[in-house]
């Protein structure tokens, strides 16, 4: 008795060890349906009401505009997103020029926000960016 109550407990400590060092990668208790809700690159969530997972992949091609800079046009960048759904992996790209949202059977997913804004003198590390995003039905 004494033996499997020492493994249960050793086994209870892994696991809690290994999502502190970030392994799980997320919440149990995500945002619902019209939350706004913020991921770093390789970052996911559980939309439970939804029944799908939303995964932060990351940034392509980020033109914009730098904030200290007059530009012509505002330029883009490209937010990489997957929804997994009955471990069905679907990938979308959702644009900061347009801002437009994607649809995903009966949901519409949202670029809310990327940070940080672009400047002149510096480069954003890929894993510096977060990016907001929004489901609605």
């Amino acid at each position: 008795m004494r033996r499997r109550a020492s493994g249960l407990i050793r086994s209870v400590f892994v696991v809690a060890v290994v999502c502190a060092l970030g392994a799980c990668d997320e919440s149990p208790t995500g945002p619902s349906i019209n939350d706004d809700f913020t991921l770093a690159p390789g970052e996911a969530v559980v939309i439970a009401e939804a029944g799908v997972r939303v995964r932060f992949d990351g940034v392509e091609g980020d033109s914009r505009c730098p904030a200290d800079v007059v530009c012509v046009q505002g330029g883009d960048a490209v937010v990489r997103i997957t929804v997994i759904e009955r471990s069905i992996e679907q990938p979308y790209e959702l644009h900061t020029g347009s801002m437009a949202p994607v649809n995903h059977e009966a949901l519409t997913i949202t670029l809310v926000e990327l940070q940080p804004y672009p400047f002149s003198s510096r480069t954003i590390a890929p894993d510096d960016y977060r990016a907001t995003l929004r489901v609605t039905r």
